[in-house]
């Protein structure tokens, strides 16, 4: 139990701190949110100062009040809930946006970087603990492929599987024209049909590290004294191998994993602008580009909680795995 609760105090500093910095740094960058409100609207006829004011109010934005009290105006919205409206959707509310936007980054990026990790401690352990096969040949491959700069293997996939050879589509995240959205059979087909390709792209850039990572932590458990033991003890092979050596070798890349899993949403923006996939990377974009305060803080605040969420289970997941950590902390 203390070391659950100095875990959980180290993670609620950690909160807080992210939480004002996710306050601060939108409103130190260049540009004004009011303004550009203001110009779209002053197409359609004058704005007043009333308009102006009103408009600062919905945005959080009033110059009248002091940072600090936008700031407790900010940590009293977002224990009620409420993210504020957004500016490049507006007059949507951020959370509608969020809601629309985050299961498809969630569906495709994160079911890509699971499998992709999946597959990469799999093959990682096959190669570590039979070096020189076929397996273990496969390393310098998936790891050049890892070097290469993901949005140009996005781009070569787009080109050689969606265009030259069309067997993937282009961009969308589903067939608009012919299927409507809702849990019926031909959507989530169309769905499964256009994150195909991202997917592909996600596993074939990232297996590389898994399973290298994986392989060289194999070889290097290998060589321990308790392994020597359990050979000596005469136990199978197969037991010594998944309880033995794969299980002290996972660790350094349990602790990877959590991080990836924690910059699902920050990791989709180039997936998403590469295949023009309707995801929260596409609207963290679209705000960047029209200082949407509230939207910006809103998916800033989504990827602060699912690293702090990932790192705070790994932590608890090392203590079930590894209990001389809990001895340590």
């Amino acid at each position: 139990m203390r070391y659950l609760l100095r875990k959980l105090a180290f993670y609620v500093a950690a909160l807080w701190a992210a939480l004002t910095l996710n306050f601060l740094i939108p409103r130190l960058m260049p540009g004004n949110p009011v303004d550009l409100m203001l110009s779209k609207l002053a197409t359609k006829g004058p704005v007043t100062p009333t308009t102006r004011n009103a408009i600062q109010a919905l945005l959080g934005t009033d110059t009248s009040s002091s940072l600090w009290d936008q700031y407790w105006t900010y940590l009293h919205q977002l224990v009620k809930g409420d993210l504020g409206t957004s500016i490049a959707y507006f007059p949507a509310p951020v959370s509608q946006v969020i809601g629309q936007t985050l299961p498809w980054t969630v569906g495709l990026i994160g079911l890509a970087t699971v499998i992709s990790f999946a597959v990469g401690i799999l093959l990682g352990r096959a190669a570590g603990w039979r070096r020189g096969s076929w397996v273990d040949s496969l390393i310098p491959v998936t790891t050049m492929l890892q070097s290469v700069p993901y949005f140009w293997l996005a781009l070569l996939l787009l080109f050689l599987l969606g265009s030259t050879w069309p067997v993937f589509p282009l961009t969308g995240g589903y067939d608009v024209y012919s299927v409507t959205p809702g849990w019926s059979l031909p959507f989530v087909q169309s769905v499964l049909y256009h994150g195909a390709l991202p997917a592909l792209t996600i596993v074939i850039s990232s297996i590389g590290g898994w399973m290298l990572g994986m392989r060289n932590m194999m070889v290097s458990t290998l060589s321990e004294d308790f392994v020597v033991t359990a050979e000596a003890k005469g136990l199978t092979p197969r037991r010594i191998r998944s309880r033995y050596v794969a299980r002290n070798a996972i660790l350094p890349s349990v602790s990877g994993f959590a991080i990836s899993l924690g910059f699902v949403v920050a990791g989709s923006i180039v997936t998403e602008a590469v295949f023009t996939y309707p995801g929260i990377g596409s609207a963290l974009l679209l705000a960047v580009n029209n200082n949407d305060y509230a939207l910006m803080q809103a998916v800033f605040l989504i990827i602060t909680l699912a690293v702090l969420g990932a790192n705070l289970l790994v932590d608890l997941l090392y203590g079930v795995i590894d209990p001389r950590t809990r001895a340590r902390s």
